[in-house]
């Protein structure tokens, strides 16, 4: 079994085991870490840029309003971010992700016509440094979701993405009627899936204030 293959075995793990128990990420995180550090250099050519982020994309279709700040949480090497950010040109975009070795390569994937309007940062999705409600729009591309940070970071109205390029095949993958759970269990309503075969997507709403 070669270095790649191990990953998406232990990713599909790390995923069931952490949206189940949550408090187990601190000790799992070290290896998912390293080995998406590893995997930095190579990470463009792995996902395949022609179906990568199509089911991402159609869901921010259904985005609107335009969002004012979005974040991509684990953006890998910036693709989501980048599609996110030409979608909504007039959205500041942060694209973050715990492996550092991914940020640095985001940062060289930059295209010069987006300016300083996307950012990239270090950052573990289950503890965020962010304040609450800053985000109007929160997107997952591949990614274990912590939802009670997804909802503090979120403003009231403001929409989650969840998006995964190989659909139920992907490595990292959450099925949406889990995702549902979880949301509803935060009142989250207005949910509606996209299939761009092989990839999946749901969108949610958060309430507005009462």
């Amino acid at each position: 079994m070669n270095f790649q293959s191990l990953t998406r075995r232990f990713a599909r793990l790390t995923t069931d085991i952490v949206v189940r128990w949550p408090r187990l990420w601190f000790l799992l995180r070290p290896v998912l870490r390293f080995q998406f550090d590893r995997l930095a250099p190579q990470w463009d050519a792995i996902r395949d840029s022609e179906t990568a982020y199509a089911p991402y994309e159609a869901a921010l279709e259904r985005v609107e309003p335009p969002p004012k700040r979005a974040l991509d949480l684990g953006t890998g090497t910036g693709g989501a971010a980048f599609a996110l950010a030409r979608r909504f040109p007039d959205a500041e975009v942060v694209g973050a992700d715990v492996a550092e070795r991914m940020i640095e390569q985001a940062r060289r994937n930059s295209p010069d016509d987006l300016g300083d309007r996307v950012r990239f940062e270090v950052a573990d999705a289950s503890k965020l440094s962010y304040g609450d409600a800053s985000f109007d729009l929160i997107g997952l591309s591949n990614m274990i979701p912590f939802f009670d940070e997804l909802d503090r970071v979120l403003v009231p109205g403001g929409f989650l993405i969840f998006a995964f390029s190989g659909g139920a095949e992907t490595p990292i993958y959450v099925p949406p009627e889990r995702l549902r759970a979880e949301l509803e269990r935060r009142s989250f309503t207005d949910f509606a899936e996209f299939s761009t075969n092989p990839g999946t997507a749901l969108i949610a709403r958060k309430p507005d204030d009462p």
